[in-house]
């Protein structure tokens, strides 16, 4: 009796390079660095011209997209540990 070869495939996935690794936590770091406080921006902007005011929300939302980006670097840096 000839035995077939087991027609099975199977697929290893290729180990992701220190450089990918590197890259992407470049990538998603600064995301969190920056789009909090240029949404605050933008967010403050509108709101102080919805409700005609000095740069009042502009100025509350830039610090607060700030504390927002510190908190999220720190937990990204926590995850990584």
């Amino acid at each position: 009796m000839i035995e077939s070869p087991s027609l099975k495939t199977t697929t290893t996935k290729p180990p992701k390079s220190t450089a990918f690794l590197l890259l992407f936590t470049i990538l998603d770091t600064t995301w969190r660095a920056f789009v909090p406080p240029i949404s605050g921006v933008f967010v403050g902007i509108y709101l102080d011209k919805l409700f005609n005011m000095v740069p009042l929300f502009t100025s509350v939302l830039i610090i607060s997209g700030f504390v927002v980006s510190l908190v999220l670097i720190i937990l990204q840096i926590r995850r990584l540990k």
